[in-house]
């Protein structure tokens, strides 16, 4: 299963590993693909493994509005090294052309419902729903811009950036060792930062989990129509990761 080097060691490169690539069999394969968004690692590690799994369905940690604008960074994009907006997004979409490209983030109706419910059930203070309820207007007013940009970017020759890309300390020309490195110290450094952050942390904590939930059983209807690959922030490798295994030995079971 993930503790098996076997599907890494098929790629002689640092950037593709055990941390970041979680192939998970099954009666259809899915394999979860952790990114740092915008990074060149991250960008490099989608681009190679897409390429070489030809998968039927490419699910992205995006949500469904926002795609259509992702299709068009990757579309403008061709015939150049690397997207110039979209980050590792935008390749993924690039590097599996032949791919049913889905989103499966929020916001959406099953999001909304699922956490409005939990919200309600939990009786939550009201400066909590209040904080959840704000994060979610910034998250739905992207998706909206985006689908805004995607229609005047489809109906006229500029393209429209949704935001800036995140810029790192290395880049795409520095070696695949440096910015596997960088990448990995990254992570390291966000996450011990968040773990001294409590402020807000209830609130994201019921947003997040509500999402993953969301996202666990989307790729649950999608892996009844072929494999797939799934391009998600390295934060959620682990709970999408049991979630699907877990399911996946329940049915096993119950044959």
């Amino acid at each position: 299963m993930t503790d098996d080097p076997s599907f890494v060691d098929r790629f002689d490169d640092p950037r593709i590993t055990t941390q970041f690539c979680r192939p998970l069999s099954g009666e259809t394969d899915v394999t979860l693909l952790g990114v740092v968004h915008d990074h060149p690692a991250s960008i490099a590690r989608v681009e190679t493994v897409l390429e070489y799994l030809e998968p039927d369905t490419l699910a992205l940690e995006l949500p469904g509005a926002a795609v259509p604008l992702y299709r068009t960074y990757a579309r403008d994009s061709e015939g150049t090294p690397s997207p110039e907006f979209g980050g590792e997004m935008a390749a993924a979409i690039r590097a599996a052309p032949e791919a049913d490209v889905v989103g499966i983030d929020a916001p959406n109706w099953s999001f909304l419902r699922r956490l409005f419910t939990r919200l309600l059930a939990d009786r939550v203070p009201a400066s909590t729903a209040r904080r959840v309820l704000s994060s979610l207007s910034g998250v739905t007013r992207t998706a909206l811009t985006c689908r805004v940009a995607a229609t005047v970017s489809n109906a006229t020759s500029v393209t429209i950036a949704c935001g800036d890309p995140i810029e790192y300390a290395c880049s795409a020309d520095d070696s695949p060792a440096t910015q596997a490195e960088h990448e990995r110290r990254h992570v390291s450094g966000v996450r011990t930062l968040l773990r001294l952050q409590d402020d807000g942390a209830d609130a994201t904590t019921y947003r997040d989990e509500t999402r993953e939930s969301c996202m666990i059983d989307h790729l649950e209807s999608l892996r009844a129509e072929g494999l797939v690959v799934a391009v998600v922030g390295i934060d959620h490798l682990r709970a999408l990761e049991t979630a699907l295994v877990d399911s996946d030995s329940d049915d096993s079971s119950q044959r």
